[in-house]
C-alpha cells in the first residue's frame, strides 16, 4: 500500500451524470439522441466547466479543486482541462446500472487516453445485498484498483447504499430516517468488505449523514491498517442546498474528510432557468460559479 491515498484538500464539481442529465434536460433516453440533441447535452456541460473555471479564478485554489467528468459528452473539456492543469476525475461505469459494468471494456485504453489524475467508479453496494453480486462486483473493483495502482492513476471510489426491504422496514419505512440512523454505518461496512476484497481507493465518495459518529466511522474504516492517507469526500446526490449545507458543516469538522463533490445542488437550477429563457449564458456561469464557491467557504469556515 505504498502512496496509496490522497490527503490534500480536494473540492470537486461532478457533472459526469449521463442518463440523469440527458433525461433531464431534454426528455429522452440517452440511446434515442439525435446529433443535435448531443451537441445542446455538451453546451451544457461546457456551461458548467467555464463556471468551474471561473470560480477559480474568483477564489478557489486550482490544486485544490476538480472537475469530474464522463468521456461521452466530456472530451473537449477534459483536454481543455488537461491543458491547462486542472485536475481531472474521469467516470468509468456504465450510466444507470444496478450492478457495476465498466463504459469500455478496454477501459484501460481510455484512461491512458486521457491520463486523469483520478479514475472514478460508481457503484450500487449495500453489505446486506446478494452475495453474488456484491463478489461480482469486487471482481471488476479490483481490476481497476490494480491497474490505477500500477500505472500512477489515482482511483476514486463512489458506493451509493441504496436501502434494502428489511433496512427500510427497520426505519418505519421512512427514507430519510434510514439515512440517519443506517446509512453512514453500512458505509463503514462496505468500505471493510472491499478492502478485504483488494479494492483499495485513494478516495472514497460517499453519501452525507447528519451524524457526527457516523462520518467518525467512515474515517476510521477508510483509514484502517496503514491507510493513513485514504481521503473521503462527501457528495450532494442533487439534494436540496439546506440538507447539503448540514452535512457539509458536520463533514468539515472530521478530520480524513478532505472535500466534497457537489454537483446537481450547485448547477441544477441555474440551467434549468437557462433552458426556460429566465437568464442568460452568462448568468447561469455566474450563479453556478457562485453556488460552488458557497459549499466551498461553507466547508473551509467550518474546518
Amino acid at each position: 500500500m505504498n502512496n496509496l491515498g490522497y490527503s490534500k484538500p480536494l473540492f470537486i464539481l461532478p457533472f459526469d451524470h449521463r442518463g440523469s442529465f440527458v433525461k433531464g434536460l431534454i426528455g429522452k433516453e440517452e440511446s434515442l439522441l439525435t446529433s443535435d440533441d448531443r451537441n445542446y447535452i455538451i453546451s451544457q456541460k461546457k456551461i458548467i466547466y467555464n463556471a468551474f473555471k471561473k470560480a477559480i479564478q474568483k477564489k478557489i485554489i486550482k490544486d485544490n479543486a476538480a472537475i469530474l467528468i464522463d468521456e461521452e459528452f466530456g472530451d473537449e473539456i477534459i483536454k481543455d482541462a488537461n491543458l491547462n492543469g486542472i485536475n481531472v476525475i474521469l467516470t468509468t461505469e456504465k450510466s444507470g446500472e444496478q450492478e457495476f459494468t465498466f463504459q469500455y471494456p478496454n477501459f484501460e485504453e481510455h484512461i491512458e487516453k486521457y491520463k486523469p489524475a483520478f479514475a472514478k467508479v460508481l457503484i450500487r453496494y449495500n453489505p446486506d445485498q446478494e452475495i453474488a453480486s456484491k463478489k461480482r462486483q469486487q471482481k471488476e473493483l479490483k481490476r481497476l484498483s490494480d491497474y490505477c495502482h500500477k500505472s500512477g492513476h489515482k482511483f476514486f471510489l463512489e458506493p451509493l447504499i441504496p436501502a434494502t426491504v428489511d433496512q427500510l422496514t427497520k426505519a418505519g419505512g421512512n427514507q430519510d430516517e434510514y439515512i440517519k440512523s443506517q446509512r453512514p454505518f453500512l458505509a463503514a461496512r462496505a468500505i471493510g468488505e472491499l478492502q478485504e476484497a483488494g479494492v483499495e481507493p485513494d478516495v472514497w465518495k460517499l453519501e452525507g449523514t447528519t451524524k457526527k459518529e457516523g462520518y467518525e466511522k467512515i474515517v476510521e474504516a477508510a483509514i484502517r491498517d496503514g491507510r493513513d492517507n485514504v481521503g473521503v469526500v462527501i457528495l450532494g446526490g442533487g439534494k436540496e442546498q439546506e440538507l447539503v449545507e448540514e452535512w457539509i458543516k458536520i463533514a468539515a469538522k472530521i478530520k480524513g474528510i478532505i472535500g466534497f463533490a457537489v454537483g446537481r445542488t450547485v448547477f441544477w437550477q441555474p440551467l434549468m432557468d437557462l433552458k426556460e429563457g429566465k437568464i442568460n449564458q452568462e448568468e447561469a456561469v455566474s450563479r453556478i460559479a457562485n453556488n460552488f464557491i458557497h459549499f466551498y467557504d461553507l466547508f473551509i469556515s467550518n474546518n
